[in-house]
């Protein structure tokens, strides 16, 4: 029997302020009676990230930035057991919110008085771990989407275009290079890089920049000149950015980003959390549901 929940869901610890008037953002739910974190189920085929991203929004208006994983939440439902996973958040806009029978009042609260008002002794302890974790800023190494196959395609290799799969699997990266706030993308100048970046480009208005070094071509040549690329990039990126390449160039860019290398699946994305001080602080990894 698979161990996996049967009940996903995801939220976040959303932030604002400095360090002597930080306020969290919490909902009242009229139905239960409680003061929570903005939280709610995934959709399916839905990654974690995007649920909690979606879900602030839908319960809060805030459009928001995720930051740090926090721990989850595991508990025992009717339905069967649910897990509720976390991530520390900080606001990017908000919009009003007209209240209904599921949210009724949005408040930002001092964070001493958050936990006194929190409702489940659960939540508070996610809020305190939010409190104990940086700012951070993120870089995203990304394979490229799944490619035409070589021997179907006979134009030149880097002009090699993404599948029809890997299409739907660019398309699913737009929530989730979104959820990171991603403001800068990086490719290797091969189409299928590119195009793999492009749809959330479009969506953002930002431009997909090229490197060469980052090709097939150029990087199984050059490795130790892509590991002190990559590794450059991650020291110098003033906002989160999404950087992708290629099965044969990746672990050069592991080693940039000092991590161990590892297979990734066409369409994953690691996300490389960087603190203030320029030092890596946590990883994540997402797999495409396509």
């Amino acid at each position: 029997m698979s161990s996996r929940p049967k009940i996903r869901a995801a939220g976040a610890v959303v932030l604002r302020g400095g360090d002597d008037d930080l306020e969290v953002l919490m909902i009242h739910r009229p139905s239960y009676g409680d003061w929570t974190l903005p939280k709610g189920k995934g959709h399916p085929d839905e990654l974690a990230p995007q649920t909690a991203v979606r879900e602030v929004l839908e319960e809060t208006g805030a459009v928001v930035r995720l930051g740090l994983r926090l721990p989850s939440i595991k508990y025992q439902l009717a339905k069967g057991p649910k897990t509720v996973a976390y991530w520390r958040a900080e606001v990017v806009e908000q919009h009003p919110r007209e209240p209904d029978d599921e949210v009724d009042k949005v408040r930002w609260f001092p964070v001493a008085k958050a936990m006194t008002r929190l409702t489940y002794a659960d939540e508070r302890r996610i809020l305190s771990a939010a409190l104990l974790t940086p700012r951070t800023t993120p870089l995203l190494l990304v394979r490229h989407a799944k490619a035409m196959l070589r021997k179907d395609w006979s134009g030149p290799d880097q002009e090699r275009r993404l599948s029809g799969r890997g299409r739907r699997q660019a398309r699913g990266l737009v929530p989730l290079l979104g959820a990171y706030g991603v403001q800068r993308l990086v490719s290797s100048a091969s189409t299928r890089c590119v195009h793999t970046l492009k749809p959330y480009g479009e969506a953002r208005g930002i431009a997909v920049e090229t490197a060469d070094l980052l090709t097939e071509e150029e990087g199984t040549v050059h490795p130790d000149d892509v590991t002190a690329y990559t590794a450059g990039l991650f020291r110098e990126i003033e906002g989160p950015t999404a950087v992708c390449g290629h099965r044969p160039v990746l672990p050069a860019m592991f080693r940039g980003l000092e991590l161990p290398a590892r297979p990734m699946v066409v369409g994953e994305v690691i996300v490389v959390h960087r603190d203030e001080a320029g030092d890596k602080v946590a990883v994540e990894v997402h797999k495409p549901t396509a």
